[in-house]
């Protein structure tokens, strides 16, 4: 889908947020990144309402969290997240740092191998610490990525957003057919393609995350069977530090249908954002499952 939103309205926000990032980068990275945690979850998430979201969200998947804990999330979520735009936003700062980030678990020696012998791979996280950090990390040690995203709504917006994610390393495509031949090709060469998995998609099987059922598309699956591409799960967790991630990058999903691998991907993020509650993006409208569904 194009982005479409254009006129006043949506220049103008444009024009805010070019400002707010502009002058962050101004900044050190060391002050900018939590700097703009603090912006994001102190002054826009408010005003946008995604403090209610997060807050609404987390009453129907885990309504046993106390009180307290839940007023804690309404802040760090979107702390996390106003971190993860300007990170990405950082170019060469983010890549240098991302580069140092240490990478483990079972399932490196997957790609390391896919990588010598060339064969594609399908790489699957969700919107959690910043999933551009496992990219800059395996792009800097010689992996062949592709990123697949959907452009913004904002036209505007748009056109910066997608040079910042070229910035960090390419090649990205967008999702749709404008970049379904360009994704097909890179994954044909041999390429790894990293794709999300943890939106809402209306055309998607309805399968459980967190008990609760949600629309997901299969595409990911349905590459990895395709192209005989091993499936795998990687997370970029931040650190305590708030500036520094380990990328974990767990084993292979097997190779079975694409509705039960795509339901293990779900299983596997949830385990992941169980640990880490406040990583993961609860502003997202991620369970619309119409009871007619």
């Amino acid at each position: 889908m194009a982005s479409r939103r254009t006129g006043p309205a949506a220049w103008a926000q444009d024009r805010l947020l070019r400002a707010l990032i502009g002058a962050l980068l101004l900044l050190p990275y060391r002050w900018r990144v939590p700097l703009c945690g603090w912006v994001m979850s102190r002054i826009i998430a408010p005003l946008a309402g995604w403090d209610r979201r997060v807050r609404d969200n987390l009453s129907r998947i885990l309504p046993e969290l106390p009180p307290g804990e839940v007023r804690r999330l309404m802040r760090k979520v979107p702390e996390n997240v106003g971190r993860a735009v300007i990170e990405s936003y950082s170019g060469p700062d983010f890549v240098a740092r991302a580069a140092r980030n240490p990478l483990t678990g079972p399932g490196l020696v997957t790609l390391e191998a896919a990588h010598a012998a060339g064969r594609p791979v399908v790489l699957v996280t969700g919107h959690f610490g910043n999933y551009d950090a496992s990219r800059a990390a395996l792009l800097a040690r010689g992996f062949r990525i592709g990123g697949l995203y959907r452009p913004m709504n904002n036209r505007y917006f748009n056109d910066h957003y997608v040079q910042a994610m070229a910035a960090i390393g390419g090649p990205v495509f967008p999702r749709g057919k404008a970049g379904l031949a360009g994704m097909l090709r890179h994954l044909r060469g041999g390429g790894m393609l990293g794709l999300l998995i943890d939106v809402h998609m209306r055309s998607g099987a309805i399968l459980q995350f967190f008990g609760h059922p949600a629309r997901t598309a299969l595409s990911a699956a349905e590459l990895a069977l395709k192209y005989d591409a091993p499936l795998v799960p990687v997370y970029a967790i931040r650190a305590q530090n708030g500036l520094d991630f380990d990328i974990r990058v767990d084993a292979p999903i097997p190779h079975s249908t694409a509705e039960e691998m795509t339901q293990a991907l779900n299983d596997s993020l949830e385990a992941v954002v169980r640990d880490h509650l406040d990583q993961w993006f609860w502003i997202h409208r991620r369970w619309r499952v119409s009871r007619a569904s």
